[in-house]
């Protein structure tokens, strides 16, 4: 008989069974994927938090390639759009259209299903769509439910949005707006791969035609069990605290705020941001097969958690060195925030902020709660 584990409600064989699932997906999606072990971790974090993933890379990144690998290994519906600027928001929901019996001669509206009936949409270069067509994902980001003239269809769960953006390329592309960006769990930056790594790559992609196949892991019905699982990991008021207090101090108004915070950002997040940023420390603990949330689980979320939720102002673009937020906890003297530096010629407007390749680490204006 399985036992339950002492101060939670979780039993044990369902946490092994979990990590035996998580272990076999890991192998599953290294067939075809080379590296990029955090982003991936982010990507397993979303689902099992039943969240969805900004994905921003440089082209050749397979972003596209680990999403589709991803969704094989979990066993789900794998739908993908690419984002244009002449796509309708017809072409994502799907539409009515008059069918006409050919016995009778009667018509009647008939829903046809877009591509957003899925448990995986690959959202490809979500920000070369016009806004409207944006916003036809709000919904169903939020509500698991698609309305389409006053008719409301749900979505199956688990359902996930998993958008890419390309952060170069600025002709033909529209910003995403704030209510969007804050539906997405986490905004993941995608790198370049080590020269090993790319050199297996390389070794990979020119010995074979085709790439192995990835196997199916588990269920749609096994990921909400999972789901389920992780809302169950116990979080220490302590802990709750310390998320909160992390997300309070990207607002510039709040005493705790630093003085970069107060210089730079006009917006902070949302409460939402420590909602996730619980969750996703959830999923991040069973993950590492613990059992209960820690301040460095916390931590380790904080930059995909924020870095798409803290508004900087126009001040920003005229200093040399711009912070993203800068935050740590007590007695850390390391900080959890970063800047984007580079003069000029080096910066890009992408996504409402501005952006470029230098990441650096800021040693000072560190707020401290």
């Amino acid at each position: 008989m399985s036992e339950v584990i002492p101060g939670t409600q979780i039993v044990e064989a369902e946490v092994r069974h979990f990590g035996d699932v998580m272990s076999r997906l890991r192998e599953q999606i290294a067939k075809v994927i080379v590296g990029q072990d955090d982003v991936l971790e982010h990507l397993l974090i979303t689902t099992l938090v039943g969240g969805h993933c900004l994905i921003t890379g440089l082209p050749g990144t397979a972003k596209t390639l680990m999403v589709k690998s991803l969704g094989d290994a979990l066993g789900l519906t794998f739908k993908r759009i690419q984002f244009t600027p002449d796509l309708m928001p017809s072409d994502v929901t799907g539409t009515d259209v008059i069918e006409e019996d050919v016995t009778t001669g009667h018509r009647k509206w008939t829903f046809v299903p877009g591509p957003i009936f899925t448990h995986i949409l690959l959202a490809d270069e979500i920000n070369r769509t016009p806004p409207k067509t944006q916003s036809a994902l709000l919904e169903a980001m939020q509500e698991l439910s698609v309305t389409v003239r006053g008719h409301t269809y749900p979505l199956d769960p688990p359902f996930l949005v998993l958008a890419t953006q390309n952060p170069i390329e600025l002709e033909g592309t529209y910003t995403l707006p704030e209510a969007q960006l804050d539906r997405f769990l986490f905004n993941v930056v995608l790198d370049y791969l080590s020269a090993a790594e790319e050199e297996d790559v390389v070794r990979r992609n020119t010995r074979e035609m085709t790439l192995p196949t990835v196997e199916s892991c588990t269920t749609a019905e096994e990921i909400r069990g999972f789901q389920e699982l992780v809302r169950q990991v116990p979080v220490s008021d302590d802990v709750h605290r310390y998320a909160v207090e992390l997300v309070r101090a990207t607002r510039p108004h709040e005493e705790k705020a630093s003085t970069m915070v107060k210089q730079y950002v006009n917006y902070g997040a949302s409460v939402r941001a420590a909602i996730y940023l619980t969750l996703g420390a959830k999923a991040r603990a069973l993950l590492s097969g613990r059992y209960h949330v820690e301040r460095d689980d916390i931590r380790a979320l904080v930059m995909p958690v924020l870095r798409h939720r803290v508004l900087r102002n126009d001040q920003t673009v005229s200093d040399a060195t711009v912070p993203f937020a800068t935050v740590a906890g007590p007695g850390g003297s390391s900080e959890v925030g970063q800047s984007f530096a580079g003069g000029a010629h080096s910066r890009r407007r992408f996504s409402g902020r501005t952006t470029s390749f230098t990441l650096l680490r800021l040693q000072s204006g560190i707020c401290r709660i």
